[in-house]
């Protein structure tokens, strides 16, 4: 039997908790007395406790419980939550948040006992309860003195039945002079992976002996096609006393029975209708079970049944409207949708040709039939992949407030629009990049206290991530109240460093001089920082973000504050495209891009700086004569252009094109390493006739 098939789920479950612990003990430092969050705060720690028992997690499990100790002590208000809790909390997530990375890299959680947060939380707890009071021990000791006291009182039994050859192994272990026990484990009845729990068992109990004969077989117990009980016999040279105190020592496990075993015990016990009798019986003994290991538990502990009845109805509920699916799936069935839509437009493509059955009413309407089906198909898909970009921005108010601490600044984060949705790959790329300007805003946006003062402003300083979806782009806009960014101070460190001279400074725009920053290793700090300076930022944060199909765009005011804006398509999969022809090849340009289409005679075109512009409704729009960027042959020029308009923010230019042949919904292709190196083509698509266009990413004209 394998846990691992249970370590996705363990992290992924993991990580939610621990991003509950985060937001709560965030809003438990603004409100130290909330009665909500602190037991909200108790019951995620008390599930994450359980489930890294469940895993075999020790050490993550012994932290947890400390935790969870503490907070015992919070809700009975023997301690009060003060700035020297939340940061010791905090900690505690740190160190969990490492056990998590180990398990995902190893799956162990590696041997760091973290003994100085775990001395600190006992402090915690002994100044609650006196200075004679030990925390760790008195917490540990009940559990390793539960079993000789719940074997004596137990009511349940040992329910076994042994086939001829399981008979001849306990003769075989006996000659050998082995004990042979049989045991019989009964889990509680509350736990959700009975399954793990069973394995958990069978690890701690093969340290000491060998298992066989277990009931039901190991392939039911981990289809989990058993009740609340299994059984097994184990040759041992070890006590009985010492099985069942391996076994107990799972969480989770009610009761733990067994007795020793002769040869003519096991024949009386084959004798035994035990199959017909032990599922009538195994409710009842279940039922009876807690009675006795209340006895034996401690008060946190006691707690536990109360704790789990009242988060079982959220979860049961959640489990309802959602469910976890693996992104590998998802990738293949967007590659199927892929394919269909190829075929889809091949058939379109036979459908509108003049010969053959492309005339046919009954083929037209079935391709229709098809086309609906598809796009349909595709929407549903991508409704699947898309998740709230919250996973990745609920992180950031702890760590603002770790920066506001360690630049010893005042500093707030408000964010909005946490629940807008992207595709799962752009989320789990987009997270670096955001925490690059946020550390940027912090850092180098915002002044200190004393200078906020000078000029006016309150003394906090005001950081803003905001998320909306526009179009067939969300947008990203993370900002700061702080100082700005000094543009002349840009262009003399530019001109400094021979990026620039001196005559193309003092021509430069605010935003030419502004992204002068994203170039690689340009950094304006005075000193390297473990926080930001290293030159590694921004130039960073602008090819990941176009590498995910996006663009980044700064608007700054000296004094009053900066807002970078993030944009960033909804999918990478599957869009709506215009097809344009250039000579005679076939591009494609993303829809989402495109404001409008002109035909713009020649005679309109005028120069400024020597670049070719229009003057479209109250607006001049350079023109970008495709042929020449893509190096085609020359061909004389007609009366007038067909000119696609892109925008990208606040930019816009007119793509000059030969032909326009239609939209269409494409599939994109990677290219691979067919073309590296240059940015204008962001991929390529397979057309209805087997032909393949080019993708035109237009951000990178503008």
């Amino acid at each position: 039997m394998d846990v691992s098939q249970y370590l996705e789920i363990f992290i992924d479950e993991s990580s939610e908790h621990l991003q509950s612990l985060s937001d709560c003990i965030m809003t438990l430092e603004k409100e130290p007395d909330n009665k909500d969050t602190i037991n909200e705060v108790f019951r995620a720690a008390h599930s994450l406790k359980g489930m890294a028992g469940t895993m075999g997690f020790k050490r993550m499990q012994h932290l947890t419980h400390d935790m969870e100790n503490v907070f015992q002590e919070v809700r009975s208000d023997k301690i009060s939550v003060d700035s020297a809790m939340i940061d010791l909390l905090f900690k505690c997530l740190d160190a969990l948040d490492q056990y998590l990375e180990n398990v995902k890299s190893s799956s162990d959680e590696g041997t760091e006992d973290n003994e100085m947060i775990i001395k600190e939380l006992n402090d915690f707890i002994a100044k609650a309860n006196g200075a004679d009071v030990s925390s760790a021990p008195v917490v540990e000791a009940p559990v390793v003195a539960a079993p000789a006291a719940k074997v004596a009182e137990s009511t349940n039994e040992v329910k076994l039945q042994l086939s001829d050859a399981d008979k001849d192994e306990v003769a075989a272990a006996k000659e050998e002079g082995k004990h042979v026990y049989a045991i019989t484990v009964y889990v509680n009845q509350e736990c959700l992976l009975k399954a793990a729990r069973a394995f958990l068992v069978f690890r701690a109990v093969e340290g000491l002996g060998q298992i066989f004969a277990n009931h039901p077989s190991f392939q039911d117990i981990e289809d989990e096609k058993f009740d609340l009980d299994f059984s097994f016999c184990v040759a041992s040279n070890e006590s009985l006393d010492a099985i069942i105190a391996a076994a107990k020592d799972v969480s989770e496990i009610d009761d733990v029975v067994g007795k020793e075993l002769t040869e003519k015990e096991a024949e009386v016990k084959v004798e035994t209708p035990v199959p017909v009798a032990a599922p009538v019986e195994a409710p009842a003994q279940t039922a009876s079970a807690p009675a006795p290991a209340a006895k034996a538990s401690t008060p946190a502990q006691a707690a536990a049944p109360a704790q789990n009845q009242k988060k079982q109805t959220p979860a049961k509920s959640a489990t309802n409207r959602t469910i976890r699916v693996d992104i590998e799936k998802l990738d293949n069935l967007m590659n199927q949708v892929s394919e269909l839509l190829i075929a889809k437009n091949s058939l379109v493509s036979v459908s509108s040709s003049e010969n053959g059955i492309g005339g046919n009413q009954v083929f037209r309407e079935n391709v229709e039939s098809l086309e609906r089906i598809t796009t349909n198909l595709h929407e549903s898909v991508m409704k699947v992949r898309m998740v709230p970009i919250e996973s990745v921005v609920n992180k950031f108010p702890r760590m603002i407030r770790d920066l506001a601490r360690s630049l010893n600044k005042k500093m707030e984060l408000y964010m909005t629009g946490e629940d807008t949705e992207l595709d799962r790959t752009v989320v789990d790329q987009i997270g670096d990049p955001l925490q690059h300007l946020l550390r940027n805003s912090a850092d180098h946006g915002l002044e200190s206290a004393e200078v906020r003062r000078e000029r006016g402003k309150p003394e906090t300083g005001t950081i803003f991530l905001n998320a909306y979806q526009e179009g067939n782009n969300v947008i990203i806009q993370v900002g700061d109240d702080g100082n700005g960014i000094d543009v002349e101070a840009v262009k003399a460190k530019a001109v400094e460093r021979g990026v620039i001279t001196q005559d193309q400074a003092d021509v430069m725009t605010q935003k030419e001089a502004v992204n002068l920053l994203f170039m690689p290793s340009f950094s304006m700090a005075k000193q390297i920082t473990d926080i930001s300076g290293r030159g590694v930022g921004l130039d960073v944060v602008k090819s990941n973000i176009e590498a995910l199909g996006g663009d980044v765009e700064v608007k700054t005011k000296l004094g009053e504050g900066s807002t970078f804006t993030v944009r960033l398509p909804l999918t990478l999969a599957i869009i709506q495209a215009l097809l344009v022809k250039v000579r005679e090849e076939l591009y494609a340009i993303a829809l989402g891009s495109i404001t409008s289409i002109e035909d713009i005679p020649v005679k309109d075109i005028k120069y400024v700086e020597a670049k070719e512009v229009i003057h479209l409704r109250d607006t001049v729009i350079p023109l970008v004569r495709l042929d020449r960027v893509l190096d085609v042959e020359p061909q004389e020029e007609p009366e007038s252009l067909t000119v696609v308009i892109v925008k990208k923010g606040d930019q816009q230019a007119g793509l000059v094109v030969d032909d326009l042949i239609g939209q269409q919904e494409i599939v994109i292709k990677s290219l691979g390493k067919y073309m590296t190196g240059n940015k204008l083509i962001s991929g390529a698509t397979i057309l209805g006739d087997g032909e393949v266009a080019l993708i035109i990413d237009a951000n990178t004209l503008m």
